[in-house]
Protein backbone atom coordinates (compact mmCIF):
# COMPACT_ATOMS: atom_id res chain seq x y z
CA UNK A 1 0.00 0.00 0.00
CA UNK A 2 1.92 3.23 -1.16
CA UNK A 3 1.69 6.41 0.55
CA UNK A 4 -1.20 8.21 -0.86
CA UNK A 5 -3.46 5.32 -0.42
CA UNK A 6 -2.75 5.51 3.14
CA UNK A 7 -3.40 8.93 3.13
CA UNK A 8 -6.54 8.42 1.41
CA UNK A 9 -8.22 6.09 3.65
CA UNK A 10 -6.68 7.83 6.92
CA UNK A 11 -8.48 11.20 6.18
CA UNK A 12 -11.17 10.53 3.40
CA UNK A 13 -14.89 9.33 4.09
CA UNK A 14 -15.21 6.37 2.67
CA UNK A 15 -17.68 7.50 -0.18
CA UNK A 16 -14.77 9.37 -1.60
CA UNK A 17 -12.29 6.52 -0.89
CA UNK A 18 -14.53 4.83 -3.35
CA UNK A 19 -14.37 7.20 -5.92
CA UNK A 20 -18.38 7.98 -5.28
CA UNK A 21 -18.69 11.37 -4.52
CA UNK A 22 -21.46 14.02 -5.90
CA UNK A 23 -19.25 14.37 -8.91
CA UNK A 24 -20.36 11.68 -12.14
CA UNK A 25 -19.52 8.13 -11.72
CA UNK A 26 -15.73 7.96 -11.85
CA UNK A 27 -15.08 5.13 -14.52
CA UNK A 28 -11.28 5.17 -14.93
CA UNK A 29 -9.14 4.51 -12.70
CA UNK A 30 -7.51 7.98 -13.10
CA UNK A 31 -10.85 9.44 -12.11
CA UNK A 32 -10.93 7.90 -8.83
CA UNK A 33 -7.22 9.13 -8.11
CA UNK A 34 -8.33 12.76 -9.15
CA UNK A 35 -11.49 12.27 -7.14
CA UNK A 36 -9.26 10.69 -3.94
CA UNK A 37 -7.14 14.13 -4.54
CA UNK A 38 -10.43 16.42 -4.65
CA UNK A 39 -11.62 15.16 -1.25
CA UNK A 40 -8.69 15.21 0.16
CA UNK A 41 -8.06 19.06 -0.44
CA UNK A 42 -12.06 19.32 0.59
CA UNK A 43 -11.82 17.66 3.64
CA UNK A 44 -8.73 19.52 4.40
CA UNK A 45 -9.96 22.48 3.62
CA UNK A 46 -13.07 22.40 5.48
CA UNK A 47 -10.75 21.20 8.97
CA UNK A 48 -8.87 24.06 8.48
CA UNK A 49 -11.93 26.37 8.34
CA UNK A 50 -13.21 24.82 11.80
CA UNK A 51 -9.79 25.56 13.26
CA UNK A 52 -9.18 29.03 11.84
CA UNK A 53 -12.96 30.00 12.71
CA UNK A 54 -13.00 28.22 15.90
CA UNK A 55 -9.41 29.80 17.53
CA UNK A 56 -11.03 33.17 16.36
CA UNK A 57 -14.07 33.23 18.27
CA UNK A 58 -12.35 31.44 21.26
CA UNK A 59 -9.62 34.08 21.69
CA UNK A 60 -12.41 36.73 21.21
CA UNK A 61 -14.25 35.07 23.87
CA UNK A 62 -11.12 34.52 25.81
CA UNK A 63 -9.27 37.53 25.66
CA UNK A 64 -12.02 40.21 25.52
CA UNK A 65 -11.82 43.32 26.91
CA UNK A 66 -13.42 43.53 30.81
CA UNK A 67 -15.39 46.07 31.73
CA UNK A 68 -12.91 47.44 34.17
CA UNK A 69 -10.50 48.05 30.66
CA UNK A 70 -7.98 45.80 31.27
CA UNK A 71 -8.07 42.55 29.00
CA UNK A 72 -6.19 39.28 29.52
CA UNK A 73 -2.38 39.05 28.13
CA UNK A 74 -0.85 36.16 26.03
CA UNK A 75 2.71 35.90 25.58
CA UNK A 76 4.74 34.94 22.49
CA UNK A 77 4.59 31.08 21.77
CA UNK A 78 7.46 30.04 19.15
CA UNK A 79 6.45 26.38 19.04
CA UNK A 80 3.14 27.99 17.86
CA UNK A 81 4.01 29.87 15.71
CA UNK A 82 6.51 27.03 13.67
CA UNK A 83 3.61 24.46 13.96
CA UNK A 84 0.97 27.00 12.42
CA UNK A 85 3.89 27.59 9.44
CA UNK A 86 5.24 24.20 9.41
CA UNK A 87 1.71 22.24 9.13
CA UNK A 88 0.06 24.06 6.06
CA UNK A 89 3.38 23.66 4.04
CA UNK A 90 3.48 19.90 4.70
CA UNK A 91 -0.23 19.66 3.72
CA UNK A 92 0.76 21.95 0.38
CA UNK A 93 3.94 19.97 -0.50
CA UNK A 94 1.50 16.47 -0.06
CA UNK A 95 -1.23 18.40 -2.55
CA UNK A 96 1.47 19.07 -4.65
CA UNK A 97 3.14 16.28 -4.81
CA UNK A 98 -0.48 13.50 -5.66
CA UNK A 99 -1.46 16.17 -7.82
CA UNK A 100 2.01 15.97 -9.69
CA UNK A 101 1.54 12.71 -9.56
CA UNK A 102 -2.54 12.47 -11.23
CA UNK A 103 -1.73 14.87 -13.77
CA UNK A 104 1.43 12.53 -14.93
CA UNK A 105 -0.47 9.61 -15.04
CA UNK A 106 -2.75 11.56 -17.41
CA UNK A 107 -0.72 12.82 -19.64
CA UNK A 108 1.50 9.52 -20.11
CA UNK A 109 0.28 7.64 -22.69
CA UNK A 110 0.57 4.24 -23.04
CA UNK A 111 2.23 2.30 -25.72
CA UNK A 112 -0.45 -0.14 -26.25
CA UNK A 113 -2.87 2.67 -26.55
CA UNK A 114 -5.82 2.38 -29.44
CA UNK A 115 -5.61 5.66 -31.20
CA UNK A 116 -8.56 7.24 -32.48
CA UNK A 117 -8.70 10.38 -34.30
CA UNK A 118 -11.34 12.95 -33.06
CA UNK A 119 -12.57 15.52 -36.09
CA UNK A 120 -13.92 18.53 -33.85
CA UNK A 121 -16.31 21.33 -36.31
CA UNK A 122 -19.50 23.62 -35.67
CA UNK A 123 -21.05 21.75 -33.83
CA UNK A 124 -20.30 18.16 -34.31
CA UNK A 125 -17.77 15.65 -33.39
CA UNK A 126 -16.77 12.68 -35.79
CA UNK A 127 -14.42 10.28 -34.92
CA UNK A 128 -12.37 8.20 -37.27
CA UNK A 129 -10.86 4.51 -36.84
CA UNK A 130 -7.64 2.96 -38.23
CA UNK A 131 -10.35 0.25 -39.71
CA UNK A 132 -11.46 3.19 -42.31
CA UNK A 133 -14.83 3.14 -40.00
CA UNK A 134 -16.35 6.40 -38.64
CA UNK A 135 -18.47 7.47 -36.51
CA UNK A 136 -20.17 10.87 -35.58
CA UNK A 137 -21.04 11.70 -32.48
CA UNK A 138 -20.73 8.87 -31.55
CA UNK A 139 -17.51 7.32 -29.80
CA UNK A 140 -17.12 3.37 -29.63
CA UNK A 141 -14.33 2.28 -27.66
CA UNK A 142 -13.70 -1.50 -25.73
CA UNK A 143 -13.41 -1.91 -22.16
CA UNK A 144 -10.14 -2.04 -20.25
CA UNK A 145 -8.40 -1.12 -23.29
CA UNK A 146 -6.06 2.27 -23.10
CA UNK A 147 -7.39 4.45 -25.60
CA UNK A 148 -5.36 7.62 -27.00
CA UNK A 149 -7.45 10.44 -28.98
CA UNK A 150 -6.25 12.46 -31.06
CA UNK A 151 -8.11 15.37 -31.56
CA UNK A 152 -8.17 18.37 -34.44
CA UNK A 153 -10.35 20.58 -35.49
CA UNK A 154 -11.73 22.07 -38.79
CA UNK A 155 -12.58 25.52 -38.40
CA UNK A 156 -12.33 26.89 -34.52
CA UNK A 157 -10.90 26.67 -31.14
CA UNK A 158 -13.09 23.17 -29.26
CA UNK A 159 -12.56 20.96 -25.96
CA UNK A 160 -13.20 17.36 -25.80
CA UNK A 161 -14.21 16.72 -22.33
CA UNK A 162 -15.79 13.50 -20.64
CA UNK A 163 -17.18 14.61 -17.31
CA UNK A 164 -17.23 10.82 -15.93
CA UNK A 165 -13.25 10.38 -16.81
CA UNK A 166 -12.44 13.17 -15.81
CA UNK A 167 -10.58 14.21 -19.04
CA UNK A 168 -10.39 17.49 -20.91
CA UNK A 169 -7.90 18.55 -23.67
CA UNK A 170 -8.64 21.35 -26.22
CA UNK A 171 -8.78 20.63 -30.15
CA UNK A 172 -6.93 23.16 -31.92
CA UNK A 173 -6.88 24.54 -35.57
CA UNK A 174 -3.88 23.25 -37.63
CA UNK A 175 -2.74 20.79 -35.36
CA UNK A 176 -3.11 17.79 -33.04
CA UNK A 177 -3.82 17.68 -29.31
CA UNK A 178 -4.08 14.21 -27.78
CA UNK A 179 -5.36 12.69 -24.34
CA UNK A 180 -5.92 8.85 -23.22
CA UNK A 181 -8.30 7.04 -20.69
CA UNK A 182 -9.02 3.32 -19.64
CA UNK A 183 -12.79 2.67 -19.08
CA UNK A 184 -13.53 -0.09 -16.85
CA UNK A 185 -17.07 -0.02 -17.17
CA UNK A 186 -19.56 -0.86 -19.67
CA UNK A 187 -21.85 2.04 -20.86
CA UNK A 188 -22.41 5.18 -22.51
CA UNK A 189 -20.91 8.37 -21.25
CA UNK A 190 -21.61 12.42 -21.75
CA UNK A 191 -19.31 14.24 -24.27
CA UNK A 192 -19.47 17.75 -23.97
CA UNK A 193 -17.34 20.89 -25.91
CA UNK A 194 -15.93 22.77 -23.28
CA UNK A 195 -14.58 25.84 -25.57
CA UNK A 196 -17.19 28.57 -26.30
CA UNK A 197 -17.35 27.73 -30.59
CA UNK A 198 -20.41 29.37 -31.56
CA UNK A 199 -24.07 30.04 -30.69
CA UNK A 200 -24.70 26.02 -31.24
CA UNK A 201 -21.56 25.20 -28.66
CA UNK A 202 -24.60 24.14 -26.00
CA UNK A 203 -25.63 21.15 -28.36
CA UNK A 204 -22.39 19.96 -29.70
CA UNK A 205 -22.64 16.80 -27.49
CA UNK A 206 -21.73 13.21 -28.26
CA UNK A 207 -21.23 9.51 -26.30
CA UNK A 208 -18.96 7.37 -25.52
CA UNK A 209 -20.03 4.12 -25.82
CA UNK A 210 -18.27 1.40 -23.65
CA UNK A 211 -18.46 -2.42 -25.23
CA UNK A 212 -17.03 -5.51 -24.37
CA UNK A 213 -14.05 -6.67 -26.76
CA UNK A 214 -16.00 -8.95 -28.75
CA UNK A 215 -19.03 -6.51 -29.17
CA UNK A 216 -16.47 -4.23 -30.16
CA UNK A 217 -15.07 -6.10 -32.62
CA UNK A 218 -18.53 -6.96 -34.11
CA UNK A 219 -19.21 -3.30 -34.18
CA UNK A 220 -16.04 -2.78 -35.75
CA UNK A 221 -17.67 -5.09 -38.75
CA UNK A 222 -20.77 -3.33 -39.43
CA UNK A 223 -21.86 -2.29 -42.77
CA UNK A 224 -23.53 0.96 -42.81
CA UNK A 225 -23.50 0.65 -46.27
CA UNK A 226 -26.17 -1.91 -45.57
CA UNK A 227 -28.81 0.15 -44.08
CA UNK A 228 -31.34 0.90 -46.81
CA UNK A 229 -30.03 4.99 -48.31
CA UNK A 230 -32.89 6.33 -46.12
CA UNK A 231 -31.44 5.00 -42.93
CA UNK A 232 -28.54 5.89 -43.37
CA UNK A 233 -29.29 9.26 -44.00
CA UNK A 234 -31.01 9.67 -41.25
CA UNK A 235 -28.15 8.49 -38.93
CA UNK A 236 -25.78 11.11 -40.43
CA UNK A 237 -28.58 13.38 -39.54
CA UNK A 238 -28.37 12.44 -36.07
CA UNK A 239 -24.68 12.24 -35.56
CA UNK A 240 -23.40 15.96 -37.54
CA UNK A 241 -26.96 17.63 -38.77
CA UNK A 242 -29.12 18.20 -35.53
CA UNK A 243 -27.47 20.35 -34.13
CA UNK A 244 -28.08 23.18 -36.90
CA UNK A 245 -31.31 21.85 -39.19
CA UNK A 246 -35.15 20.98 -37.50
CA UNK A 247 -36.73 18.38 -38.96
CA UNK A 248 -39.99 19.92 -37.88
CA UNK A 249 -40.36 23.37 -40.06
CA UNK A 250 -38.84 25.39 -37.48
CA UNK A 251 -36.02 27.73 -38.16
CA UNK A 252 -32.67 26.36 -36.53
CA UNK A 253 -29.27 27.28 -37.58
CA UNK A 254 -29.78 26.80 -41.03
CA UNK A 255 -33.29 25.75 -43.01
CA UNK A 256 -35.02 23.01 -41.75
CA UNK A 257 -35.37 19.91 -43.60
CA UNK A 258 -39.14 19.60 -43.40
CA UNK A 259 -40.30 20.10 -46.94
CA UNK A 260 -37.22 21.18 -48.42
CA UNK A 261 -36.45 18.90 -50.98
CA UNK A 262 -38.40 20.23 -54.32
CA UNK A 263 -38.89 23.48 -53.04
CA UNK A 264 -38.20 27.09 -54.49
CA UNK A 265 -35.38 28.51 -52.68
CA UNK A 266 -34.66 32.22 -52.43
CA UNK A 267 -30.16 33.07 -52.03
CA UNK A 268 -28.69 35.88 -50.45
CA UNK A 269 -27.20 37.28 -53.54
CA UNK A 270 -30.95 37.71 -55.21
CA UNK A 271 -30.85 34.54 -57.08
CA UNK A 272 -33.54 31.82 -56.49
CA UNK A 273 -34.16 28.44 -58.18
CA UNK A 274 -37.83 26.73 -58.62
CA UNK A 275 -36.87 23.70 -56.94
CA UNK A 276 -34.26 22.50 -54.32
CA UNK A 277 -33.31 18.85 -56.24
CA UNK A 278 -30.35 16.28 -55.68
CA UNK A 279 -27.35 18.62 -57.79
CA UNK A 280 -28.20 21.91 -55.24
CA UNK A 281 -28.47 19.72 -51.92
CA UNK A 282 -25.49 18.14 -52.63
CA UNK A 283 -23.62 21.36 -53.64
CA UNK A 284 -24.92 22.68 -50.39
CA UNK A 285 -23.21 20.04 -48.33
CA UNK A 286 -20.01 20.44 -50.34
CA UNK A 287 -20.10 23.98 -50.92
CA UNK A 288 -22.53 25.53 -48.16
CA UNK A 289 -21.97 29.19 -49.03
CA UNK A 290 -22.00 28.81 -52.74
CA UNK A 291 -25.41 29.51 -52.51
CA UNK A 292 -26.62 30.97 -48.96
CA UNK A 293 -30.18 31.13 -48.49
CA UNK A 294 -31.65 34.40 -47.79
CA UNK A 295 -32.11 34.99 -44.38
CA UNK A 296 -29.08 32.59 -42.93
CA UNK A 297 -25.74 33.31 -42.32
CA UNK A 298 -22.82 31.29 -43.69
CA UNK A 299 -22.41 29.15 -40.74
CA UNK A 300 -22.18 25.78 -42.24
CA UNK A 301 -18.60 23.78 -42.49
CA UNK A 302 -17.79 22.00 -45.81
CA UNK A 303 -18.19 18.34 -45.40
CA UNK A 304 -15.57 17.77 -48.77
CA UNK A 305 -13.74 14.92 -48.34
CA UNK A 306 -15.65 13.61 -45.10
CA UNK A 307 -18.98 12.35 -46.49
CA UNK A 308 -18.64 9.68 -49.35
CA UNK A 309 -21.14 9.30 -52.20
CA UNK A 310 -23.19 7.04 -50.65
CA UNK A 311 -23.07 8.81 -47.50
CA UNK A 312 -24.62 12.34 -49.64
CA UNK A 313 -27.04 10.14 -51.24
CA UNK A 314 -28.51 8.91 -47.76
CA UNK A 315 -28.88 12.31 -46.70
CA UNK A 316 -30.98 13.19 -50.22
CA UNK A 317 -33.13 10.40 -49.81
CA UNK A 318 -34.26 10.81 -45.91
CA UNK A 319 -34.97 14.78 -47.13
CA UNK A 320 -36.93 13.35 -49.79
CA UNK A 321 -38.68 11.48 -47.14
CA UNK A 322 -39.48 14.86 -44.85
CA UNK A 323 -42.95 15.77 -46.25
Amino acid sequence: MNLLSLITQAFLPPAFAAGSTFMPPAVTEIAKEYDNLYGFILVVSLIGCVILLGGMVYFVVKYKRTAGGKSAYISHNSFLEFLWSFIPLVIFLVVFAWGWKVYHDMRTFPENSLEIHALAQKWSWTFQYKSGKTSPKELVVPINTPIKILLSSKDVLHSFFIPSMRVKQDAVPGRYTALWFESQKLGNFQIFCTEYCGDQHSAMMGTVRVLSTEDYEKWLKENDEALPLAKRGEKIYKGICIACHTLDGNKGVGPSWKGLYGKAREFADGTNIPAADENYIKDSILNPNSKLVKGFAAAMPSYQGQLSDSQINGIVEFMKELK
